[in-house]
C-alpha cells in the first residue's frame, strides 16, 4: 500500500487514518434485520406511517423497501415473540461477488468471525463481526423490483425513499473508527471534547453518512435512517404515527442536526426500535474534502435552535441478538432535556 493511499492530515490528526484503497469494496448501507413481537403491528407501522413497500412476506418474515429502492429489501422484520426488540444484523453491499471472498479471508486473518450463509432474495452472503461484536451482513447482489418513487398511487405515510445509514454504540469510538477506516470508510464530520473522540460520522457512498459510531455501552443499534423527498414528509411521519396510535413514539424532533445539517425526526416502532426520517445530504466524493470537527462538552448535536433530546434518546438502543455489551471507560454525560430543564430552573 502506497503512502498516498492513506488519508491522514494535520487537521484531522485526532482521527485514525483511512485506507483509500481497501482490500475489498464496501459500497453502501444496504439493509437491517430486526426481531419483532407482532409482525402485523410492525408491518402496519412501517407501511402506513413511514410508507415502505412490501416486497415479499410470509407468516414469520416481512421484507420491505423504500419507494426509490430497486433492490428487494432494505428492512427485514422477523417474528420472534420471545426475543423481540433486538437487531440480528446490519447489512452492507460490496461491489463485486469476488469482494466477498476477499472479505472472508480478511476477517478470518484478523481472528474475526466469517461464515457463509444462504438467505432468500440475496446472492451469496457473508456473515462477519467487527472487533466489538457488531454482527454484519455482506452481499453483492439482490433480486430487484420496480422503483415506485413516481407511482404516486402507491404512496403512503411519509413516503420513505431509501435506507441511508446506521448509528451504532461502541465502547471506544476511536478504536472502532480505526477499524472501519481500514475498510475505506471516510469521515465527514466528528464530535470531540478536547482530545477525546466522542462520535464519528463515516461514509462509503459519497454522501456524509453510512455509519455513525457513538461512544456508549455497546455494541447496539441506536437507529437506522430513511431519506424522504421533502421536508413536509417528516411532519407526515409524525402525523401518521399519531393517527395510527404510535404518537408517543415520536421521540425527538422535528428538528435540524448540527452535524450533517439535515432536518429530521426520530420515531420508535412498536418494539422500541428507533428509526429516523430525514432529508438532504451533501456530497463527499472528492478526496480533498476534510472532516468537520464539532467541539462539544456533551453529546448534544443541536445547533442554533431546538432543545436537547430526552435522556432515553442518548442511552437506549436495540441490542444485537446474542452479543455481549461492554460499557465505555467513561460514561457519557450528554446535555439531556431533563438536565437542561433542571439547570434552567436553577437560574
Amino acid at each position: 500500500m502506497e503512502a498516498s493511499d492513506i488519508q491522514s492530515r494535520p487537521e484531522t490528526s485526532m482521527l485514525p487514518p483511512v485506507n483509500l484503497r481497501p482490500s475489498f469494496n464496501i459500497t453502501r448501507t444496504s439493509h437491517v434485520r430486526l426481531t419483532v413481537a407482532d409482525l402485523a403491528e410492525s408491518r402496519n407501522f412501517y407501511v402506513n406511517a413511514l410508507g415502505l413497500v412490501v416486497s415479499d412476506e410470509d407468516e414469520r418474515t416481512c421484507h420491505l423497501r423504500g419507494l426509490a429502492e430497486a433492490c428487494h429489501h432494505s428492512l427485514v422484520l422477523e417474528l420472534d415473540e420471545d426475543g423481540a426488540g433486538s437487531c440480528r444484523r446490519i447489512g452492507f453491499r460490496v461491489f463485486f461477488d469476488e469482494d466477498l471472498d476477499i472479505a472472508y479471508d480478511w476477517f478470518r486473518d484478523r481472528g474475526l468471525p466469517a461464515e457463509w450463509v444462504d438467505l432468500p432474495h440475496q446472492s451469496r452472503t457473508l456473515h462477519v463481526s467487527d472487533p466489538v461484536g457488531t454482527p454484519l451482513e455482506l452481499c453483492a447482489h439482490m433480486e430487484t423490483r420496480p422503483r415506485l418513487h413516481i407511482d404516486f398511487q402507491h404512496h403512503q405515510g411519509a413516503r420513505a425513499q431509501r435506507l441511508d445509514h446506521f448509528q451504532t454504540f461502541a465502547p471506544n469510538t476511536y478504536e472502532l473508527t480505526a477499524f472501519y477506516g481500514e475498510l475505506g470508510f471516510r469521515n465527514s464530520e466528528y464530535l470531540a471534547h478536547g482530545d477525546k473522540l466522542l462520535s464519528a460520522f463515516m461514509y462509503r457512498k459519497g454522501t456524509c453518512l453510512d455509519l455513525a459510531i457513538v461512544e456508549n455501552t455497546g455494541p447496539a443499534l441506536h437507529h437506522f435512517a430513511y431519506t424522504v423527498s421533502e421536508s413536509h414528509d417528516i411532519f407526515t411521519a409524525c402525523d401518521w404515527a399519531g393517527i395510527l396510535g404510535y404518537g408517543e413514539g415520536v421521540e425527538r424532533g422535528p428538528g435540524r442536526h448540527g452535524p450533517g445539517g439535515m432536518l429530521f425526526t426520530y420515531l420508535r416502532d412498536p418494539d422500541g426500535h428507533r428509526v429516523e426520517v430525514f432529508n438532504s445530504h451533501y456530497q463527499t466524493i472528492d478526496t480533498e474534502v476534510e472532516p468537520v470537527r464539532w467541539d462539544a462538552g456533551s453529546l448534544s448535536t443541536n445547533v442554533r435552535w431546538g432543545l436537547p433530546a430526552l435522556e432515553k434518546w442518548y442511552f437506549e438502543a436495540s441490542p444485537f441478538v446474542g452479543v455481549k455489551q461492554t460499557p465505555p471507560a467513561e460514561a457519557p454525560q450528554p446535555m439531556t432535556l431533563e438536565r437542561f430543564l433542571l439547570e434552567q430552573s436553577a437560574h
